[in-house]
């Protein structure tokens, strides 16, 4: 079972803070000294055993009808593409650790973690001191220059786990944070989106091309056109990659393509995919984009490439990759929106031994709780004002308060997820062999899967009977390079009896 802590506002957010507000409520009077600090000092456990047992004994429930179904349900106004792509009779009308009940009254298993962003599920009573925190007035809504104590205090846990160490460690933490090294992960900036953390990293990329207001010095390669690597797709292209959707972001992946002509026509910058898995095509292409009047800007990339079939980069092309990155003065982003808070220690790049230049964060993070991500870069890439990556809501207390809890499950559970995300690949993997006239692959790895098909079509019919299965999954359909996947990613809370239930589903289906 997973280890389950039992922690109040006091114990994670310290004492003096508590007390603050205390006195500071005592003065308004909206809550007396000893009412406020009843509320912080009660304990909360994370993941009560009763509920653990409750997760897996509700699943001989998924599929069945366990309310009537809405009568009524609003339309919306939404675009026709959000439209068309709406499905009420799965919209929740509740949920509970892994499971949302749709508006059609039928239990579902979020086999996906609804869209990829709720490790630990629906419910999960760690976030109780969320409420506790909002009971003592705790203000979510602070701005970039004041901060508040929570989301200092998660900079600091943040960056301790990305460089591995404990934020109890004072002294490594100070030095860390100090270092003005490269390659040391030390300073956070906070974003509301996948898409804006994303588009700072690019952002500090072209500032070693461009100036980012005139009052800058004349940056490193002042007149080079930047090229940026991406993940190219299996037929040469640049639909393999996705960082988000301001509109740079969307060129790299073969939208907007005349902007991206134009831009590549007037030397303002130029995408180029690189092969997956394929060390040997980048070594050439980073010969070749470093030469003449071309340079290359950065190569970003994610680890499970979940918007292209799950598809794993292999640690031996990106350790090889980043060697030659490093050779070359290519400064590497790595897209952990995806795989972050999913494996031992929150961080994949970490168990793949790399050192990027930028981490981002985000979805696994706050658990669902709220839009709240960060990218985490180093001093050497710290080029921007102020104003370079900003946005209003980006320092939300409570949001940090929820990336507090959820960092302090994982370490309390780090080892347990990773034999979970085994026993899912190993399964997987299991079945595809069991299979192999139905399913070429198993690919991703761990928790965050995919089931690799012949056709379309087949694809497409499987996750019609996942679908009638009431197991919540994707299929990737949409991209015309890509292989035909099925897409996974049960939350990590998922206990070996979900593993197992959602594994003995698809060879039941399968077969």
């Amino acid at each position: 079972m997973f280890n389950s802590p039992k922690l109040s506002l006091t114990d994670l957010l310290g004492r003096d803070y508590t007390d603050a507000i205390a006195r500071a409520n005592d003065f308004l009077g909206v809550m007396s000294y000893d009412e406020t600090m009843a509320i912080a000092d009660e304990k909360v456990d994370f993941y009560p055993e009763a509920k653990q047992l409750k997760n897996d004994e509700l699943l001989c429930k998924v599929g069945t009808q366990i309310i009537e179904p809405m009568n009524s349900s609003a339309e919306g106004a939404a675009t026709a593409a959000f439209k068309n792509a709406t499905n009420k009779a799965l919209s929740p009308v509740t949920g509970f650790g892994n499971y949302r009940i749709g508006e059609d009254g039928k239990l579902y298993l979020i086999g996906k973690s609804e869209h990829y962003h709720t490790p630990l599920g629906h419910r999960f009573d760690g976030y109780k001191l969320i409420d506790n925190a909002r009971k003592i007035g705790v203000l979510n809504a602070t701005h970039n220059n004041t901060r508040g104590h929570i989301t200092r205090l998660m900079e600091e846990k943040i960056v301790a786990m990305a460089n591995g160490i404990s934020e109890t460690d004072k002294e490594a933490l100070n030095d860390i944070v100090n270092s003005t090294e490269p390659k040391v992960l030390n300073r956070v900036i906070n974003l509301e989106t996948g898409s804006l953390a994303c588009e700072a990293g690019l952002k500090m990329m072209l500032a070693r091309f461009y100036k980012l207001d005139p009052t800058f010095p004349a940056p490193k390669y002042e007149g080079k056109t930047p090229v940026f690597f991406i993940m190219g797709d299996r037929k040469g292209g640049i639909e393999a990659n996705y960082h988000g959707t301001t509109i740079v972001a969307q060129t790299l992946r073969g939208l907007w393509p005349q902007i991206r002509e134009k831009a590549d026509e007037g030397a303002l910058y130029k995408v180029v995919p690189v092969t997956i898995n394929d060390l040997a095509d980048f070594e050439a292409k980073m010969k070749e984009y470093n030469s003449g009047n071309y340079k290359t800007a950065g190569f970003s990339h994610e680890i499970i490439l979940m918007n292209y079939g799950g598809i794993r980069l292999t640690k031996e092309f990106l350790q090889g990759a980043y060697k030659l990155c490093k050779e070359y003065d290519t400064p590497v982003m790595c897209d952990e929106i995806q795989s972050c808070m999913w494996y031992k220690g929150a961080f994949l790049f970490r168990l793949y031994g790399l050192q990027p230049d930028f981490s981002i964060v985000g979805k696994g993070f706050p658990g669902g709780e709220y839009p709240a991500s960060k990218i985490i870069t180093t001093a050497e890439m710290d080029t921007l004002n102020q104003f370079g990556a900003l946005v209003t809501n980006g320092q939300e207390e409570l949001a940090s308060l929820a990336y507090l809890i959820t960092m302090t499950f994982m370490e309390a559970n780090g080892d347990y997820v990773a034999e979970l995300g085994a026993r899912f690949d190993n399964g997987l993997k299991a079945i595809a062999e069991k299979h192999s006239d139905k399913v070429v692959a198993a690919e991703g790895l761990d928790l965050l899967a995919a089931l690799h098909f012949n056709t379309v079509d087949e694809a497409a019919q499987f996750a019609g009977k996942m679908k009638e299965a009431c197991i919540d999954s994707s299929v990737m359909l949409y991209k015309a390079n890509c292989v035909p996947a099925l897409l996974l990613k049960p939350p990590f809370i998922a206990s070996e009896a979900t593993v197992d239930y959602i594994l003995n589903v698809i060879d039941t289906l399968l077969a």
